[in-house]
Formats: structure tokens, sequence, C-alpha cells
């Protein structure tokens, strides 16, 4: 009779924390409701006027920028090539001549762009909509530095939940990976005072991107040995227009062989001292919302077999690159380079990692809870 009273007391602190975070992913399902605006909806919010004003180039200049920095810089030069003649082509013929507003011209523009070639990446935005600079896939918070008045960049708190939601079973939740120092020491705080859990449970199911750095803080903890996680590429000629790659100054990425006419990067996992983590469990939830850098983890872990993806197929927001300006007050992502399974050579460019298990999103934390032994 104890023993089963135990259990179900168990069972019972395992469901309370269930209906916790479900609780929790409500408002946060209903504050991003409010957060799915469109470029034009946020920029009708701030100040319109003052982002027409803030034309470096003129929307002429900014076609005409955008086509070289495409033509030089694209991950794919072929393509980058096909990019820059139809907008000098469309642009010589009055094809951008009507339309004076700047986040106008850049939704007009990405539209162009992905007709000639899809990418999810490549898409022009107002400057201020980009958040900070750094090697990264999407930027998903903090303000742009002198961004004034006008539109600013949705700020949002990226590691949204951290603890126990049951005995052994710890949790995080990332809506981005920003590579805030603040949130890269929480996540590596965070790593070492739950090494005891038997399973951790790592939610991206609403992560846009970002960079590795948050990656490189959990590693250490789950890897008993040196490890291999995914590879990344670029064009010799895009390398050298940049001036090197975006992952050159990071201590966990080094030089790999590459085929002809490409650099390659290799990222991979050192392990730390802390070895209590290193037999646990692992599962990562994803959602069609899993996208760029949450894809990286995806496939990090799916080529070292060492967590179970629980959910949906993920974005296919594969090529990584940064926020270049243009002028007229607009910036481009600039995809420069892909990320690679070692041994396949195969990226998730439109078509998204297939879960380990598929469920809907909406039961991926249930079920991870059900696959750690706590329900």
């Amino acid at each position: 009779m104890v023993a089963w009273l135990a259990l179900y007391s168990r069972r019972a602190n395992c469901i309370s924390a269930y209906s916790y975070i479900c609780s929790r992913e409500r408002v946060t399902m209903e504050r991003r409701a409010f957060l799915g605006l469109s470029a034009a909806a946020i920029a009708a919010l701030g100040s319109g006027a003052a982002l027409a004003q803030a034309t470096d180039t003129g929307l002429a200049g900014a076609v005409a920028k955008l086509a070289d920095l495409l033509e030089t810089g694209y991950v794919y030069p072929d393509t980058g090539k096909k990019y820059a003649a139809m907008l000098r082509q469309k642009l010589a013929a009055g094809g951008y001549a009507a339309v004076s507003d700047p986040v106008a011209l850049g939704q007009q523009l990405s539209a162009d762009l992905n007709a000639v070639s899809s990418d999810r990446h490549l898409r022009i935005v107002p400057e201020a909509m980009a958040g900070g600079g750094g090697p990264r896939r999407v930027v998903v918070g903090g303000p742009a530095p002198g961004a004034g008045s006008g539109p600013q960049p949705i700020r949002r708190v990226s590691l949204e939940d951290a603890g126990w939601v049951a005995k052994g079973v710890a949790y995080l939740r990332y809506t981005g990976f920003t590579g805030d120092p603040a949130t890269v020491a929480a996540t590596a705080d965070f790593m070492k005072t739950h090494a005891t859990a038997k399973s951790l449970i790592i939610d991206c199911r609403y992560n846009g991107g970002g960079g590795i750095d948050e990656m490189n803080a959990i590693f250490p903890y789950l890897f008993a040995k040196e490890t291999v996680l995914v590879q990344m590429q670029m064009a010799q000629s895009v390398a050298k227009a940049r001036g090197g790659t975006p992952f050159d100054d990071d201590k966990f990425v080094r030089d790999v062989p590459a085929p002809v006419g490409l650099i390659g990067r290799e990222h991979y996992a050192v392990p730390g001292t802390e070895t209590g983590l290193f037999g646990a469990k692992v599962f990562y939830l994803t959602s069609g919302r899993t996208a760029s850098a949450a894809e990286h983890l995806a496939l990090a872990f799916r080529h070292t077999r060492r967590a179970i993806q629980i959910g949906e197929t993920t974005a296919g927001a594969n090529h990584f690159g940064d926020f270049v300006p243009i002028g007229a007050g607009l910036v481009v992502f600039l995809p420069v380079g892909r990320t690679i399974d070692p041994d396949t050579g195969k990226d998730w460019e439109g078509t998204g990692i297939v879960p380990d298990i598929a469920v809907a999103p909406a039961l991926a934390l249930e079920e991870a809870l059900r696959r750690a032994g706590a329900l």
C-alpha cells in the first residue's frame, strides 16, 4: 500500500509539472500570436516616415547593391548570378519605379528573389528589424545599434523555461539561440546544476534559430569523447569576398577538407569535466517552426544519435549567413554557406529534418515525459 501511494504521489507530481508547462505554453502561444506580425505591420506601429527618410543610396541604389552582394556573396555562386541578373533587368525596365516605400520594396524584392530560387533565409527587411550582428542564421532578439525611433526588432526571452519538470527529468526551452552572454552563461549553469538528471528535454518547437553559442554550452555535458557534430561549407569565392567564414573565431569549429572550390569547417564537441549527463537520455522537441540554427542542433543530434527527436519535421531553413545593409534603411539576410551531414553531404534546405517519433507539436512534451518514465 505504501509503495502504491508513493507511486501515485510521484505520478501526481509529474502531471502537475506537466500541467504547469502546458499552461505556460498556452500563454506563450497567445503572446506569439501577437508577435507574428508582418514587417509592414510592425513598421506601421513605429515611425514609417522616419524609415522612409533613412535612405542612404535611394531605393534604386539599394536594388543595385543587393544585386552586387548576391552576385559575389551568395552561398551558390551560379544562383547568385541569376538573382543579380534578374534584379538588374527588372531595375533597368523600371520594375521597381512605382515602389516608394522601403518596407514594400523589401517585400517585393524578397518575393522576386524567391521566385528565381527558393531560399528560406533570403529576405530583405527594414534595418531596425535585423537585430544585432554576428554570424548566425536568424536574429531573434535585441535592438539594432542606433535603431532610433523607427520600427524595432521583436524582443524575446530566448531561454523561456529551465528547471526540473519531474524527478530526474531536466527541461530547457529556447525560442532562439541569440548568443547573448547571459543566456549562454545561464545554459552552462543549468547543465552543471542539473548534472544528476536521468533525462534531459530540450524544447525547440518554437525556436527560429540564431548561432551556436548556446549549443557549445550544452555539448560538453552530453558527449563522453570528442565528437564530430556537423560540417559547414562555403564557396571559396564567397569566403574571399567577405573576408573569411562566419565561424573563423569559434573554438569548437575547425578546418576540414572540402571539394574543389569550397571551404570546409567542422563543428565538434569536446567533453567537459562534469560526467553526470554522459549517460542521460536526451529528447529534442521540434515543430514546423523549428528553424535554422535549431535545425543545426537537430542534425547534430541526428548524426551523433545522441538525442531522440520528437514532434514535427523542422522548417527546412538551412543556409547560414548574416544581415548586410543595402541602403534605403534596408538589409538583406545574405546566405553565405550551408550545413551538411558529415556522412551524406546532404543539407535540409526546403525539406527539414524528420523526427524519430512523429507526433503533433502539442503532444511532443507529453511523449518525451512518457519516454523518460515520468508519466
